[in-house]
């Protein structure tokens, strides 16, 4: 089974932290070099691109809101000018939504989750394919999330902006699949990152709390960590994974105890 990725780029957008930067040090691990897309936290991204860099991979972070084509189009134009090429694209970026009622939610919060969830990995995918397309092999991932399975109540904006987005990699799927492209979707429950220990502490009814109090109710003793959604990841786009397409792994041990 080969997972290396050996002489491939990656750019793992919202990569500065949490799963994405999960996903970039392990692609970085298997072989890659790695663009790593933030929009904020330019300290939390040079940290990444230095763990990177460690490991002997090329490196380089990119200041980009997702959620906007033209900030998307230097920033795709700046990594194919810095690495070459991408064959690899993370569709990871995300924001909570603020868990309110279909009828007590800001029409500008729907508009906000939707544009980073569904409209972002859109353009993105856009602009990275065309080159992707005279590549031997590309791979786009799109990270959604189990919300989906049970579109549960007071999350209407971040549960349609995943629906969206699970709906643009399965027809990427298909139209892209003559190129030598694969477009899988992996979706994890709540993991142990920034946002997973704020949206933990608001189904707890708490300002605060350790993630990992919640180990014990879940599958294999502990909340998911982002390295293990990272693994999947890693799987999808490497030559062990010759033939899956249009597939969704749900990175939650297997479901609630």
């Amino acid at each position: 089974m080969n997972l290396s990725l050996e002489g491939r780029v990656a750019l793992v957008t919202g990569g500065s932290r949490g799963i994405g930067r999960a996903i970039a040090i392990a692609l970085a691990e298997a072989g890659a070099d790695v663009a790593v897309n933030y929009r904020r936290d330019e300290e939390a991204a040079q940290e990444t691109v230095a763990a990177i860099q460690k490991l002997g991979r090329k490196a380089k972070a990119y200041s980009a809101s997702v959620e906007n084509f033209d900030e998307d189009q230097k920033m795709v134009a700046d990594v194919l000018k810095d690495f070459g090429s991408i064959g690899i694209l993370i569709n990871n970026a995300g924001i909570a939504s603020r868990g309110q009622t279909v009828a007590d939610t800001d029409p500008l919060e729907l508009e906000r989750v939707l544009r980073v969830h569904a409209m972002a990995p859109h353009f993105v995918s856009k602009l990275v394919i065309p080159q992707m397309r005279e590549q031997k092999r590309g791979d786009i991932i799109i990270i959604s999330s189990v919300a989906t399975l049970s579109h549960s109540a007071n999350g209407g904006p971040y549960n349609m902006g995943k629906a969206a987005a699970e709906a643009l990699a399965l027809t990427l799927a298909k139209e892209e699949r003559k190129f030598g492209i694969r477009t899988n979707i992996v979706a994890p429950g709540l993991t142990d990152t920034d946002m997973g220990r704020r949206l933990a502490a608001a189904r707890m009814g708490k300002k605060e709390m350790d993630i990992h109090e919640l180990d014990d109710r879940y599958p294999f003793g502990h909340v998911c960590g982002p390295e293990e959604v990272a693994a999947a990841v890693v799987y999808l786009v490497s030559d062990a994974n010759p033939y899956a397409n249009g597939q969704k792994i749900n990175i939650d041990g297997g479901g609630p105890i």
